[in-house]
């Protein structure tokens, strides 16, 4: 699907790639790793056209189609959620503009026989190309992605300008899912996803056609919807089978037999440079020497990664908290008539490490906020117990370090009994290395401070430590560091992340915000994420019980109705014939009533002549009640009869 060849690129003059040779077939993916500033957001740019190479070629197939979704936000204005996403879908909109023209010539008086016929035969066309690209499923396919990704339908309908950066990074990836690509790049994906709209985009990506490219510091991730794996390490690119976990199998024993190599080399090497220095000087060894000299030259140095897990960072041992650092009643917290919070019961226990976690906005942040105190709820109580000593990461709080200090000032402010080297070794774990400590907190990015004022925080001597989201800006050996630091802390920690290969090591206890409402699950991150399926799968159990109920209900009610309407078809005219027999019965008993008192006024029966016209007449109408009563109780038979055939049904 696309070959590199020869690729190299530089980046202020050094090269960041040299003679890069790759194939990236139609079914890969691809988890794309290497250190922060190997050049990895850069290849991707290579790929989609962004960026051009020094030298080399990039050939991709005819017609292949790309989605790109970089780090960087992209901000969308102007339309609406529903209808800017929709706009991912070209040949969409193309239809509809196509079959609303052709609509137009034929509601045309003024078309001939000749050209009437060929316009209906290109409306022809577009119904069939409709139902090739699953046309009439479009506006559900747009629906069921921007559910998935955590939009509500009331946002359908909103301008994009409306949304956050967060958020805007959702519709684009919204845009790039559903357009239908032969190959998805994502340069971090996951950085503002929420622990459910992650599992959604795993199992779409899972199912999903398309082959992939992806940068993720989210190790869970990459390993979910991963296959291979490509490592930018010393201005080369390497492909390896296995998704991350297996690379990194690979990659030990790789490092393993290197360093073998290397000692070998190491040793040969000097078991020569000892025959040189011995006979150097000797006539009879001369051509002896040059030759071990030549072999000297020849032996290459080997490149070795940096051995990551020889840096460990641990906190300073704090002093021991009450066993509840922290006790939460009746708490509740609303912003404006917008609640967040209802009726929040918590007992922190000393030791407790625990992860919250829910759906963006659903208040993950305001709790932790409210817990470390630099945000006041609504209503409710928060105690902190007996020498509870606390400290709080967000991302913001790095903006509080004075911007005139170097990195290592802004360390020593923190802790003074370390150092320049200790605080350097600090520093170096969170990428930060050579002249880098020299910096002041001014000229650093966003996401460069945040990582200082993690360091910061490995040198506090706090019992009670709360993270909002810590590991946004760490590749992964940081996290790595920072996680083992975590794992080893002896006192109490809460950290709001969905990164949950960082929280399995280490937390113990999952606090849930959902709907307003937390709950606790008294296990780690894998005993909540089971709970959690088998809380979606009982919802989505009982939503098709309840749909197979309404399903049922529906059809009972369809029948029923259709044989009511057979019931009235077989007998329409047999109740039409009763209904006039009824009547006829109720016109004739009330004739022979009215003859019966004729019969008995002294006028008629004292004439003779008129008696007896009355008498006949009598007689007549009394038969004809009989046969009419007769032809009653044959109907009335039969009704019953049809009636009981259809009740039995």
């Amino acid at each position: 699907m696309i070959d590199i060849s020869n690729l190299s690129i530089q980046f202020t003059g050094e090269n960041l790639f040299e003679g890069v040779n790759l194939r990236i077939s139609r079914h890969d993916k691809v988890a794309l790793v290497g250190s922060n500033g190997t050049g990895k957001s850069t290849f991707l740019k290579l790929l989609y056209g962004i960026e051009q190479p020094e030298t080399g070629s990039i050939k991709k197939q005819k017609g292949i189609r790309i989605g790109y979704l970089p780090q960087d936000i992209i901000a969308f204005r102007g339309q609406t959620l529903f209808n800017e996403v929709k706009t991912s879908l070209p040949d969409i909109r193309s239809l509809d503009e196509r079959e609303r023209l052709v609509l137009e010539n034929l509601n045309d008086q003024t078309i001939s026989e000749e050209d009437r016929a060929e316009v209906l035969e290109e409306l022809g066309e577009i119904h069939l190309r409709k139902d090739q690209i699953d046309f009439y499923s479009a506006d559900s396919r747009i629906e069921k992605v921007l559910m998935g990704l955590g939009f509500r339908e009331k946002d359908f309908f909103r301008r994009t300008e409306e949304f956050s950066g967060g958020w805007q990074m959702r519709i684009q990836m919204a845009k790039i899912l559903l357009s239908q690509n032969d190959l998805l790049l994502m340069d971090e994906p996951t950085n503002h996803l929420d622990i459910d709209t992650l599992g959604w985009l795993i199992d779409y990506l899972q199912s999903s056609d398309a082959a992939l490219l992806i940068i993720s510091h989210d190790r869970h991730f990459i390993n979910c919807v991963t296959n291979r794996t490509i490592e930018v390490f010393d201005r080369q690119i390497n492909f390896y089978s296995g998704n991350y976990s297996q690379y990194l199998v690979y990659k030990e024993e790789r490092e393993k037999q290197l360093l073998a190599l290397q000692k070998n080399r190491e040793k040969r090497k000097k078991e020569i440079e000892g025959f040189v220095e011995r006979f150097r000087y000797k006539a009879s060894k001369a051509r002896q020497v040059q030759s071990r000299v030549k072999q000297l030259e020849k032996i290459e140095t080997i490149d070795l990664a940096s051995d990551e897990k020889k840096i460990e960072l641990r906190f300073p041992d704090p002093p021991k908290s009450g066993v509840v650092p922290v006790e939460i009643k009746n708490l509740n917290h609303s912003y404006g008539s917008l609640d967040v919070l209802k009726n929040v019961n918590l007992q922190i226990e000393r030791e407790d490490k625990i992860a919250i976690v829910g759906p963006n906005g659903a208040g993950k942040t305001t709790l932790a906020k409210i817990i470390a105190s630099k945000l006041t709820a609504t209503n409710g109580t928060i105690t902190l117990g007996h020498n509870t000593i606390l400290s709080y990461y967000e991302q913001e709080v790095a903006d509080s370090i004075d911007p005139e200090y170097d990195l290592i000032d802004a360390l020593e402010e923190v802790n003074n009994d370390l150092s320049a080297g200790q605080l350097r070794g600090i520093l170096g774990s969170f990428l930060f290395s050579g002249d880098d400590v020299f910096k002041k907190i001014k000229v650093l990015s966003g996401g460069e401070r945040s990582r200082v004022a993690l360091s910061r925080l490995l040198l506090t001597k706090a019992n009670l430590i709360i993270l909002d989201e810590p590991t946004n800006h760490l590749d992964f050996s940081s996290k790595a560091i920072l996680q083992e630091a975590l794992m080893n802390f002896s006192g109490t920690l809460i950290i709001v992340s969905h990164d949950i290969d960082f929280l399995r090591p280490i937390v113990n206890k999952v606090i849930e915000i959902r709907d307003c409402f937390v709950k606790v699950f008294p296990g780690d991150i894998d005993y909540y994420m089971l709970k959690r399926q088998e809380i979606l799968e009982q919802k989505t159990e009982a939503v098709e019980t309840s749909s197979a109920d309404k399903t049922n209900r529906k059809d009972q009610k369809r029948i029923e109705a259709e044989l009511r309407q057979k019931k009235f078809a077989a007998t329409k005219e047999l109740r039409a014939k009763l209904e006039k027999c009824e009547k006829e019965v109720a016109n004739l008993e009330e004739l022979k009533s009215k003859l019966e008192s004729e019969l008995s006024d002294a006028k008629i029966f004292t004439n003779p002549q008129l008696a007896k016209e009355k008498n006949l007449e009598y007689e007549k109408t009394k038969v004809e009640l009989d046969t009419t009563y007769h032809l009653w109780t044959e109907l009335s038979d039969k009704l019953k009869g049809i009636e009981k055939s259809f009740d039995a049904n």
